[in-house]
């Protein structure tokens, strides 16, 4: 059975850092692509950035512009996402995800998803 969890989900003030984990079990980790989505109340979930399981290769959505770092432990079945200077248009529910297939940033192409952590940034 597949577990994905996420923390480090917080309030914050603009232009701070959190650094969000996604523990994940029953899966074969370091073969997975695993992805990060957010969703804002009202709005579609949406890619946030994708680590490949084999060589650790990063991908972004535009929005993230070199804010965001997405990296893996496999020793630890985890992976972080690494979010500077936060913005008031970043406030989401953050969601990781294990890649099955296809392109990286299609959501449908996801199976496995945590129960999300909770971003709040005060400005």
């Amino acid at each position: 059975q597949v577990q994905l969890v996420e923390s480090g989900g917080g309030l914050v003030q603009a232009g701070a850092s959190l650094r969000l984990s996604c523990a994940a079990s029953g899966v074969s980790f370091s073969s997975t692509g695993m992805g990060w989505f957010r969703q804002a109340p009202g709005k579609e979930r949406e890619f946030v950035g994708h680590i490949t399981g084999s060589d650790h290769s990063t991908y972004y959505a535009d929005f993230v512009k070199g804010r965001f770092t997405i990296s893996r432990d496999n020793g630890k079945n985890t992976v972080y996402l690494q979010m500077n200077n936060l913005q008031p248009e970043d406030p989401a529910v953050y969601y990781c995800a294990t890649h099955r297939l296809g392109y990286y940033a299609t959501r449908s192409n996801y199976d496995f998803w945590g129960q999300g952590t909770q971003v709040t940034v005060s400005s």
